[in-house]
């Protein structure tokens, strides 16, 4: 029997995380990213504690963490009145035996991408080669018709096919061909990055403003002598019913001043929403958008895996880690199964409900609803936030999406390695 070998199709950071992964557990694998150059793109994401640790457990620690971006030590919650509504510290500081990590995304996608190669050899990543459909063969594995980079029409083999190709995924269209259209609840967000001075802690995530309107702030590197980093912001607005949001695209760029008037009010004595956005490079307007969850991941030696699988909204900054977990997920899966569809059902067996409860649960706003029960019960004005939302009201609402993302402390603490040290795949049977 020939050697095992998995095809990734989509090299971004779940793919990647999966090809390390599989070079661990000594599987090997090849991934087909459509692009063809990796480059830097996007702004800030946050990594949850749980994905950090399965990145440690990879070898990725933080001295390499460390040149992309930072430990978080904050989460904030912030009417639109500048009066806090809830804070907790994040990270070590929380009591995890992780950090949680705030990052520039492409910088990091550039990390996993130059790691994949220095450890499983150039050939690993097939840049501009984008996979366009699969067949199972007779004998139980999978091929996959590719376009590679001079344009030639390309068949490729393999034990398994693993779908990482994010929202648009032509894995998951013809796993599901009458798929409902992306998923779109009304919001715009617009994206960018200011070279600027970090508020509260210096490595803080606050949510400011309403559940119709608001923004997100934290930085994204560690401060330089003068105390300047860089502070990635998300403004978000629902807008009409009838806006065309097909035409904002995907990171597409946009002048601050087609915007930035909508947070004109956003000027607090902490911060100045205004000045920082004007004081900006570039922005980039996306669609805050998901896909409705689907009965499985699965059809036989092929599954989906991160925004392929469960596309969600960025409300809890889950995204990335839940690709990473997914990776991770399908590697313990593999040691026990073998590089089988039976692995594959295991994983999906795993995630797939849970997994598609969140992205539900972010869809109704995420830990941001509360900024949608002060709405509710006072309209978004209020001097003491305990007469409108009592404490333990409040922290229970948070403690809640920790559990359903799979971060809960004392959980995550106490848990096993998802894949113990050593570990290597079991032979297929």
């Amino acid at each position: 029997m020939s050697e095992p070998h998995v095809l990734i199709a989509g090299g971004g950071i779940g793919g990647l995380t999966l090809a390390l992964t599989l070079h661990q557990i000594g599987v090997r694998a090849t991934v087909f990213e459509a692009a063809r150059e990796m480059r830097p793109l996007g702004v800030g994401i946050n990594l949850q504690p749980n994905a950090v640790r399965e990145l440690m457990d990879l070898g990725i620690g933080t001295d390499a963490l460390d040149t992309v971006g930072l430990p978080a030590r904050e989460w904030a919650l912030v009417g639109l009145n500048g009066r806090e509504i809830y804070a907790e510290p994040r990270g070590l500081e929380a009591g995890y035996a992780w950090p949680q990590y705030a990052m520039h995304r492409g910088l990091f996608h550039v990390l996993l991408y130059e790691t994949v190669i220095n450890r499983l050899g150039p050939d690993a990543v097939r840049m501009g080669t984008r996979v366009s459909s699969y067949e199972h063969l007779p004998d139980g594995r999978v091929s996959v018709t590719c376009t590679d980079a001079r344009g030639d029409v390309v068949r490729h083999d393999g034990t398994l096919l693993i779908g990482a190709d994010g929202i648009h995924s032509t894995i998951r269209a013809q796993m599901y061909p009458d798929q409902p259209p992306i998923h779109w609840g009304g919001i715009l967000m617009w994206r960018g990055t200011t070279r600027m001075r970090p508020i509260r802690t210096g490595s803080s995530f606050v949510g400011l403003g309403t559940h119709r309107h608001r923004m997100v702030v934290y930085p994204i590197s560690h401060p330089d002598p003068d105390g300047i980093c860089t502070v990635n912001w998300i403004a978000e607005q629902t807008v009409a019913p009838g806006h065309r949001w097909e035409k904002s695209g995907w990171f597409r760029p946009v002048e601050i001043d087609s915007f930035a008037h909508e947070f004109d009010g956003f000027r607090y004595d902490w911060l100045d929403v205004p000045a920082m956005l004007r004081a900006s490079d570039i922005a980039y307007e996306n669609p805050m958008i998901d896909r409705n969850p689907i009965p499985t991941w699965v059809d036989g030696p092929v599954a989906l895996m991160g925004d392929a699988a469960h596309a969600m909204y960025p409300t809890g900054s889950n995204g990335a880690s839940q690709a990473i977990v997914d990776a991770r997920v399908l590697g313990q899966s593999m040691v026990a199964r073998g590089v089988t569809p039976d692995a594959l059902a295991a994983y999906d067996a795993a995630l797939c409900a849970p997994v598609s409860q969140l992205v539900l649960r972010n869809r109704e706003a995420g830990p941001f609803g509360l900024l949608n029960l002060v709405h509710e019960r006072c309209g978004g004005a209020f001097d003491n936030i305990d007469e409108v939302i009592p404490p333990d009201e409040r922290a229970a609402f948070v403690a809640g999406y920790k559990q359903a993302a799979g971060f809960a402390i004392e959980r995550l603490n106490a848990a096993p390695p998802t894949i113990p040290q050593g570990a290597k795949v079991a032979a297929a049977r």
